[in-house]
């Protein structure tokens, strides 16, 4: 039994949306051209100091494309397919795999592009770039129904864009909701780049303060050599995946970024978590509390006392990925050995104070990048949200 439509909707091919709305394909709002890749064996004709910008399928990037990687010759004009796109074309993926296929850009400088892409031209005063990329990037899975796998991988053809259905308000609407969602896209693009800031910083504070290369007000003093093995317990963990319950009282640490949870816990302490295989030396996890470990997993605890172990965590994190790839154990998959672990150089600051001081910078760093990250998951949902109520002309803006 389908759903009651409220008074001044209808239900149409691309759900229930304003009575006052129409649907129309793209074909029948916009001219389409496609590409092509000028021949790689003349690079010095086609490509070298060219001035063209020129679009490839990774170069879309469900966005506003300012700039290419790659830019072709007027003679790659005049000599092959090509045609130069103005801005405001939107720009759609036809094959690549299913990670490509509907991707779009929003070309905001003229460009021509390659082969496996479609430029779509609306017609003014009817259908809005703006709009149309948004609508396009919120029903991608369109694109995955209709994708044909003649070819080795799925694509789409020039007619499945062509069929393209879209929901048409009046052209003032388009542009409200355009504007809206615009809005939402500044605010995400604004926290990522923060986010990117505030790694950068922090990747500076890590050279500088874990090298004693810059010091913290009110210490002094020569640094010290120390092994891994010197200064902690180092030992594999006993339990298995099979252990792991998704609603578990107790961090599980296995060979993953993912922590999984578990109902009992062999260890309450401060730790610092590795993995013995897959992600050599690219996987740290820090706790200081009860959790379990996967029997792949290193577990390094018991910290001397003159040793911060999240000074420790933090160093490893810099400096472990080297060694641990010089000294994997090479089979069907490359592991790590106990020697690997407690042979590990370090060179530290003699009392636990300057360590735990470092440590506790970079915590705060770690902190503030985590809720800035908190803040990007909820702008993206909320934009989500937006997306499902103005493109459906559930929530009206004008």
């Amino acid at each position: 039994m389908s759903a009651e439509v409220k008074n001044g909707y209808k239900l149409t091919e691309v759900g229930v949306i304003p009575e006052d709305w129409d649907v129309m394909t793209l074909g029948t709002v916009s001219e389409m051209s496609s590409g092509t890749t000028p021949s790689r064996t003349l690079m010095d004709r086609y490509y070298k100091n060219g001035s063209i910008a020129w679009v490839k399928t990774l170069d879309l990037n469900n966005s506003d494309i300012c700039e290419t990687d790659e830019c072709v010759t007027d003679l790659a004009l005049k000599e092959t397919c090509l045609r130069v796109n103005p801005t405001g074309t939107v720009l759609v993926a036809m094959y690549g795999g299913f990670n490509q296929i509907g991707r779009t850009g929003l070309l905001r400088l003229p460009a021509a592009v390659n082969q496996a892409i479609t430029a779509i031209h609306p017609f003014k005063g009817v259908l809005l770039s703006d709009y149309l990329i948004r609508n396009i990037n919120y029903r991608i899975e369109y694109w995955k129904r209709v994708a044909s796998s003649s070819r080795k991988d799925p694509n789409i053809t020039s007619k499945d864009i062509r069929d393209f259905p879209v929901a048409c308000p009046k052209l003032y609407e388009q542009e409200s909701i355009a504007e809206a969602l615009g809005d939402a896209d500044a605010l995400i693009e604004s926290l990522e780049q923060l986010i990117a800031k505030k790694r950068q910083i922090k990747q500076g504070a890590m050279q500088e303060l874990l090298t004693g290369k810059k010091r913290l007000p009110g210490f002094s003093g020569e640094w010290v050599e120390k092994t891994l093995g010197e200064i902690a317990t180092i030992k594999t963990g006993s339990s298995n995946n099979q252990d792991k319950n998704e609603d578990g009282e107790y961090p599980f640490f296995v060979r993953s970024n993912h922590v999984e949870r578990i109902n009992s816990y062999s260890h309450d302490c401060e730790a610092i978590l590795i993995p013995g295989e897959g992600g050599i030396g690219s996987i740290f996890h820090y706790i200081n509390g009860r959790f379990d470990v996967h029997q792949r997993v290193y577990a390094i605890t018991k910290f001397v006392e003159t040793v911060s172990g999240l000074f420790v965590f933090y160093y490893m994190v810099k400096n472990f990925g080297a060694h641990a790839m010089q000294n994997s154990v090479k089979a069907t998959v490359d592991s790590l050995r106990l020697p690997t672990f407690q042979n590990f150089e370090m060179l530290i600051p003699v009392t636990y104070q300057e360590q735990a001081a470092i440590a506790s910078v970079l915590s705060d760093m770690d902190s503030e990048i985590e809720s800035l990250g908190i803040k990007l998951v909820k702008a993206r949902q909320f934009k989500q949200g937006m997306m499902h109520n103005l493109l459906t002309g559930k929530t009206r803006l004008a």
